[in-house]
C-alpha cells in the first residue's frame, strides 16, 4: 500500500504489488545482509482541480507508478523465527512517460530514496513479512510546487530457495 504526500494528491494508503527476488546473505547466526530485487507499483489519486499540472485532467485521477527498486537491508536475527530488516532503498521509475505534464515535462523524478524498516517471521523456507518504507526525497519533478513524498506499508510472503 502506498500513499504520496502532497497538495496534488488524496493522502490516503492505495494498494498495489511487488514481485521481485532476495538473497540472505548471513556473516553469523543473528547478523546478515538482504540484497532484493522487486519490481512494484505504487497507486495514488489526484485530487480535482489538478488540469493544470496533468494534460487532459479535469477531475480526479488515478496515477500508477512502476518502480525497480533496491533494498539493501541488514538482518538482525535474535531467534531463528525472527529477523528485524533495516536499510537504504533506491528506486528507479519504470514509466515517466505515463506522467508528463501539459508542456511535456515529467511530473515525477525517475529516482526515489528511502529507508525501509521491517519485521520477518521465518518458517522453515516460508518468509512472512511487514515493513514499512519512508521516501526521503521529494518525487515531484515540478519547479515551485510542493513536495511529493512517498510512503509504503508493504506486506507479503517470499521463499527462500537456498542459503548463501
Amino acid at each position: 500500500m502506498t500513499e504520496i504526500s502532497g497538495q496534488t494528491f488524496n493522502n490516503q494508503f492505495k494498494a498495489g504489488y511487488q514481485l521481485g527476488g532476495f538473497m540472505e546473505i548471513d556473516f553469523s547466526k543473528s547478523l546478515g545482509l538482504q540484497p532484493e530485487l522487486l519490481f512494484n507499483q505504487s497507486n495514488t489519486t489526484t485530487i480535482n482541480g489538478t488540469g493544470y499540472l496533468y494534460s487532459g485532467l479535469t477531475s480526479q485521477q488515478n496515477v500508477s507508478l512502476n518502480y525497480l527498486s533496491v533494498p539493501v537491508l541488514l538482518r538482525l536475527s535474535p531467534c531463528n523465527l525472527l529477523t528485524f530488516v533495516v536499510g537504504p532503498q533506491y528506486s528507479i521509475l519504470s514509466n515517466p512517460h505515463e506522467t508528463t505534464l501539459q508542456n511535456g515535462q515529467a511530473a515525477f523524478k525517475n529516482g526515489d530514496f528511502s529507508v525501509v524498516g521491517g519485521l520477518q517471521i521465518n518458517l522453515s523456507s516460508l518468509r512472512i513479512y511487514g515493513r514499512y518504507v519512508v521516501g526521503l526525497n521529494n518525487i515531484s519533478n515540478i519547479t515551485a510546487q510542493d513536495q511529493w513524498k512517498s510512503q509504503q506499508i508493504q506486506i507479503g510472503i517470499g521463499f527462500r530457495l537456498f542459503k548463501i
